[in-house]
């Protein structure tokens, strides 16, 4: 498996999604080696748990200022430090993403074996659909390469699928949808000094990128709705980004300063003890790809509410594990969250199903399962 983030290098979600897989794989029997880039305080050869890592120096300071320059030559880095397996041999080489394309071509060449590389998303996804002069249409055409020398392509969405066959022209076939996974127990540990057990209030919580494509002023008006309609409610929207000023603006507007609290960043620590203690966790976005936040907020136990777009539709929708409400309106927001906070059975079962969905399909073992079938596919046409 090769990939350009582990941790403790974590630029989105990637490394955590590799973390997880990676051991998960590990755990049900399968040998994995990860080849990553070495970064500081971390060894150039270790075993992390079962799982071997190898990282490589892909630092370059005489290159110039190019990341598509600097991240090809780091891959000759990454193929340098495979000639530490010996005599070992992989049955499938996992590429992650664009920036171990070279790497992950190379190494499987000298073995003779597949290529399956997982998109965490594409250059094309990311402007939107349009893709600039420069770097942007570089990363593309990177892309587009390495989708055609993998056997099979793996994303986590139905949205990113319809990208990849669009904008690759693929067959089908080799597109296969794994949605990412997450970490239960993680979520569901209560550290006793910041929560002092699991004790459901009237907060309502929300968090993420503060853009207006996450909605957050949908819920700010929801809650002034429901201020003379529940009692107790609060509100908790954390987190930071570029709508910061102009969501304050809503609120004040909603006249709720009084009731919604915007702290900023929370660690995941505290992140984790305010899911604990929330009423019901909102997630009110006009669109969202794939929505980690909602399987977050089922690992740590909390009732869901989400708007029914994109990805969250996708994760949850016919699931019963989270109430759903129209994309950008505040009164049909408003009805969901008074009920799950005044029908204390509605609440529990939201929880119990989400638990269930967890485990069956957004669990890291129930994700590698599914990878491994994809690798058995795979070899199987070689």
């Amino acid at each position: 498996m090769l990939s350009w983030e582990f941790p403790p290098s974590a630029a989105g979600g990637m490394a955590a999604h590799v973390d997880g897989l990676a051991h998960a794989l590990q755990r049900s029997g399968h040998e994995v080696v990860l080849i990553t880039r070495r970064v500081p305080d971390t060894d150039r050869d270790a075993q992390v748990d079962a799982l071997r890592v190898l990282r490589a120096e892909v630092d370059l300071p005489w290159l110039p200022d190019d990341p598509i320059v600097s991240t090809a030559s780091g891959n000759h880095a990454m193929v340098a430090i495979s000639s530490s397996l010996g005599d070992w041999h992989p049955d499938v080489v996992h590429a992650h993403d664009w920036r171990v394309a070279w790497a992950a071509d190379v190494i499987a060449t000298l073995y003779g074996v597949p290529i399956v590389t997982t998109f965490h998303g594409t250059e094309r996804g990311r402007h939107g659909g349009h893709l600039g002069p420069g770097n942007p249409t570089d990363v593309n055409s990177v892309e587009w390469w390495q989708a055609h020398r993998s056997r099979r392509v793996i994303t986590s969405t139905k949205l990113l699928v319809r990208d990849i066959l669009d904008g690759f022209e693929l067959d089908p076939e080799h597109v296969k949808r794994i949605p990412s996974g997450i970490d239960p127990s993680w979520w569901q540990h209560a550290a006793e000094d910041e929560t002092g057990g699991r004790i459901r209030s009237g907060l309502v919580l929300a968090w993420g990128r503060v853009q207006y494509e996450k909605g957050f002023q949908v819920l700010a008006r929801a809650v002034g709705v429901l201020r003379h309609r529940v009692a107790g409610l609060e509100c908790m929207i954390a987190g930071r980004g570029s709508y910061l000023p102009e969501l304050q603006s809503q609120i004040d507007i909603a006249g709720v300063g009084d009731l919604i609290e915007v702290p900023g960043f929370l660690s995941d620590n505290q992140l984790r003890a305010a899911i604990h203690r929330a009423g019901c966790v909102v997630i009110p976005s006009l669109y969202e790809p794939f929505g980690v936040v909602a399987l977050e907020a089922l690992a740590g136990g909390a009732p869901l509410i989400v708007a029914d777009t994109g990805g969250l539709a996708e994760l949850v929708g016919g699931t019963g594990s989270a109430m759903m409400f129209e994309p950008g309106n505040a009164d049909d927001l408003a009805n969901c969250i008074e009920r799950v906070l005044t029908e204390p059975e509605l609440a529990d079962r939201l929880v119990r199903r989400g638990q269930a969905l967890l485990e069956a399909s957004y669990s890291w073992d129930a994700i590698a399962g599914r990878t491994v079938s994809v690798y058995r596919e795979t070899l199987a046409d070689a």
